[in-house]
């Protein structure tokens, strides 16, 4: 509403208060000089009475016609009296008392539909305003106007325009950091990589007890070749140094898996990991992860149960999918006993697909649950294990096709992890 509408409200809401209060007292004073007048004619007619006893009858009649105030002469003003001075009242006052009440409380109540549908119009447009804001609409400029919403539509408009520099700012900074975290993970690359054939061609020289005993024309072949000249003929260094072999290609091994996540961190946080999502069948995804980890549950004397619980699509991409529900199977794997189970199980209702991974063990820390889909954050009881990237992953992979995945602990002890893929 604009200034010129405050006024014409102001105007309206005072016109009809005017109304209401001067059609009240019209009312009152008409039933006061109604009960005057009456007085005034009951003393009359019991003067007459007393002084003309036999005139009783006739003036009882005349009441009883009430045509005695209906004449258009009067015989008072012959001698000298005023309407004012006995003040006879017009039943027609009363009724126009109540007319005049009634419209003004009309016009009162119109006053305030008006003023009602103003304000709701205005309200309906802020709020069509932030709800294009919320979608993603764009367009920050909103009509300017001049009301009692004025300071509101200005607050509102600060915040929006607040809030979308902070998401630039926002975007920005991700985009910088996805940048940075791929070139870390590419400059990885080329030293594991190197060190990593390094440590296969010692190995090889070290197994190897007819290679040819000159000095390679690099550094890491000169080193080779000494090292094999000097643990040649002594048995215990050279189980030694097989042993720090492997320690080193675990570690290289534990890098190289670092780097694959780096890179997987920065596609996701870019926005440039492409899913290929389609009708999927939850039972192939938990089947072939589960195939892809058969060797480490083997080693780790933990089984895994698949159970096949009919045919149940979900709109995802196979193979990231397969690669969340791996991370979950590894953790409960990790968790587990020796000789006990890791259990899968699915569902479908008319909202969601709903898949549960979980372990035989202990459970989860109580506080490690606010935690676990952190990046980098590992447990107390995962501290020397790991590198706290596996849950995160499967996090955004599940989040990116309309999912959600919540981790608790089962009552009868255990760790599970419950994920949902709405259909909708």
């Amino acid at each position: 509403m604009s200034k010129n509408s405050n006024i014409k409200m102001t105007v309206l809401f005072a016109l009809s208060v005017s109304l209401i209060v001067a059609s009240i007292i019209t009312f009152f004073l008409t039933l006061y000089c109604r009960h005057a007048c009456f007085r005034i004619l009951g003393g009359f007619c019991e003067k007459v009475i007393q002084k003309y006893p036999d005139s009783r009858q006739n003036i009882f009649d005349l009441l009883k016609t009430q045509d005695f105030y209906k004449s258009d002469e009067n015989i008072l003003t012959a001698f000298g009296y005023e309407p004012s001075n006995l003040a006879i009242v017009s039943p027609l006052l009363l009724w126009i008392a109540i007319l005049g009440f009634f419209a003004g409380g009309a016009l009162f109540l119109l006053s305030f539909w008006y003023w009602h549908r103003k304000s709701a119009v205005r309200i309906q447009a802020l709020t069509e305003y932030l709800e294009k804001i919320n979608t993603g609409g764009q367009g920050l400029l909103f009509p300017s106007s001049d009301d009692e919403f004025s300071k509101l539509q200005d607050e509102i408009y600060k915040t929006v325009t607040m809030l979308y520099q902070t998401r630039e700012e926002a975007l920005t900074a991700r985009d910088n950091f996805a940048e940075n975290l791929s070139n870390i993970a590419h400059q990885l690359k080329t030293p594991i990589t190197s060190i990593s054939l390094t440590i296969q061609m010692a190995k090889e020289h070290l197994g190897d007890t007819h290679a040819v005993e000159t000095p390679q024309k690099h550094v890491a072949g000169a080193y080779l070749y000494a090292t094999k000249q000097a643990v040649r003929g002594n048995s215990s260094i050279a189980c030694k140094m097989h042993a720090n072999m492997k320690d080193i290609e675990r570690q290289i091994n534990r890098l190289m898996h670092l780097e694959e996540a780096l890179l997987l961190l920065s596609r996701i946080d870019a926005g440039t990991l492409a899913l290929n999502r389609k009708p999927t069948d939850v039972y192939t995804i938990l089947s072939l992860a589960s195939d892809n980890l058969y060797e480490l549950f083997t080693q780790k004397s933990v089984l895994i149960d698949v159970p096949e619980m009919g045919e149940i699509d979900i709109f995802a991409d196979l193979d990231w999918t397969m690669e969340a529900f791996m991370n979950l199977m590894k953790n409960c794997m990790e968790a587990a006993k020796k000789d006990t189970t890791v259990h899968c199980s699915y569902e479908k209702n008319p909202l969601y697909v709903q898949i549960r991974i979980w372990d035989e063990g202990e459970g989860f820390a109580k506080e490690d649950l606010p935690y676990l889909f952190e990046r980098f954050y590992r447990g107390e009881k995962a501290k020397y294990t790991g590198i706290g990237i596996g849950l995160s992953l499967s996090k955004a992979i599940i989040e990116m096709q309309n999912g959600i995945i919540r981790a608790f602990n089962l009552p009868n002890g255990g760790a599970c992890f419950e994920i949902r893929f709405y259909t909708s």
